[in-house]
């Protein structure tokens, strides 16, 4: 049913606008801010043989790898994924995203006085204010800037450098991913979510979007909140309040995460990381009130630019459905199929941390889709929340994980190769 669901939505998100010449107000191929584009490239063969050697290998090694390897293989298997998707267009498909001015680069460069640019950071916000930041810039709070402007520094700050950086970055998602859910007793899942959690098309954002560093940032502050939960440790609870404050620091929508936080702790059945973590959490986000910004000052500056920008022309009546169209893309359409056979279930002993972490998945995209601060461009924005709605592929049976994975990187192959995509 999920998969059936998933496929509908695909279709219904690029036929509704062609169809009515409904102008929906994202580049040319909704629901996917993107371009029709056919094209190949030097990653070409490369992304075929490792989508065909992935199809017919990874969930027999995941199965039968030691757990070491089996984490060495899915960094490296991702990483290389990613870069060969990326290159179909050349080294330009790994940097020139980033480069682009409506990206964090540009300013990260400008950047000569970091505590100066925070002073007035909430000031430029609004859309018609003098100086106005770029898109990206003005729509997430300053930890990304913070981030690429110390990549700047360090002589990391052509588009191609960072576009590395990032890439490097998002590939660490899947083992933080599989080693929260061995953490919490479900390895065997794990291994089975594995080839799932490496091969897909979330790779096509993942190596050119910031938002595949904060989905990194966030699966590893859930690792280390259920190391603190199992090991009741106060240390790794500032760890967790640390790394999970930070993704507060980059995207607005990532207080989301405190749902799957609780997800984890409710598998642990332990809350004595939440004071520890909480404090963490808030020291980062306090460290930036003293040089002028405030978060809960600049939420509601980024709404009313929001609403004054692009939002308002995207009609909620294909937006409230085209988010989720958006997400069968990014997350495959598998992930769909997981989630609903998942949740369909009652939670058993051997089931029950897939079950929560899937429903806590499921629970931010919802809750993010209904607050209407999500119209479009989710492909990229949705990247936090896509590795814990893939983990449900884990309890899929045998032969709907084998074809289906064979269907997520056809999916993959087929879009960066006839599509352009905005991020």
């Amino acid at each position: 049913m999920g998969l059936v669901l998933a496929l509908v939505l695909a279709a219904l998100g690029m036929a509704v606008p062609a169809v009515l010449d409904w102008d929906v107000h994202v580049r040319w191929f909704p629901p996917l801010h993107a371009d029709w584009d056919p094209r190949v490239g030097w990653g070409t063969v490369p992304a075929v043989v490792l989508a065909v050697l992935a199809w017919r290998y990874a969930i027999d090694l995941a199965a039968r790898l030691s757990w070491g390897r089996l984490l060495g293989a899915a960094y490296v298997g991702g990483l290389a994924w990613m870069l060969a998707l990326a290159l179909v267009d050349g080294t330009g498909g790994v940097g020139d995203v980033l480069d682009h001015p409506y990206e964090y680069l540009d300013t990260a460069r400008a950047t000569t006085d970091l505590p100066a640019t925070l002073a007035e950071y909430v000031s430029r916000i609004p859309v018609d204010s003098p100086g106005q930041w770029p898109v990206h810039v003005a729509g997430h709070p300053p930890g990304a800037l913070t981030f690429f402007v110390a990549l700047d520094r360090v002589g990391l700050g052509s588009g191609f450098a960072a576009g590395l950086v990032v890439t490097l970055i998002a590939a660490s998602t899947s083992i933080a991913v599989l080693l929260t859910m061995r953490v919490l007793g479900a390895e065997q899942h794990a291994r089975l979510a594995a080839p799932f959690l490496v091969i897909g098309p979330a790779a096509i954002w993942q190596c050119v979007s910031a938002d595949a560093m904060f989905a990194a940032w966030a699966a590893w502050g859930m690792c280390a909140l259920a190391v603190a939960a199992v090991r009741r440790s106060i240390a790794w609870s500032v760890v967790a309040g640390l790394l999970l404050g930070w993704c507060v620091m980059n995207s607005y929508g990532l207080p989301l995460l405190g749902l799957l936080a609780v997800a984890v702790l409710v598998i642990a059945r332990s809350w004595r990381p939440i004071v520890p973590a909480a404090i963490a959490a808030m020291a980062v986000v306090l460290a930036y009130v003293p040089f002028g910004y405030a978060w809960w000052e600049a939420l509601p500056v980024l709404r009313e630019r929001y609403w004054d920008g692009v939002a308002h022309n995207r009609p909620p009546e294909y937006w409230m459905w085209g988010n989720l169209a958006a997400l069968v893309f990014s997350a495959g359409p598998l992930a769909f199929a997981g989630v609903a056979h998942t949740l369909a279930r009652r939670p058993s002993a051997a089931t029950r941390v897939v079950w929560w972490l899937v429903a806590a998945g499921t629970a931010m995209v919802v809750v993010a889709d209904l607050s209407q601060m999500s119209r479009a461009e989710v492909e990229r924005i949705w990247l936090p929340f896509v590795p814990w709605l893939l983990i449900g592929c884990a309890l899929l049976p045998e032969r709907w994980r084998r074809w289906g994975l064979g269907l997520q990187v056809v999916v993959a192959l087929v879009v960066q190769h006839l599509l352009a995509t905005g991020w």
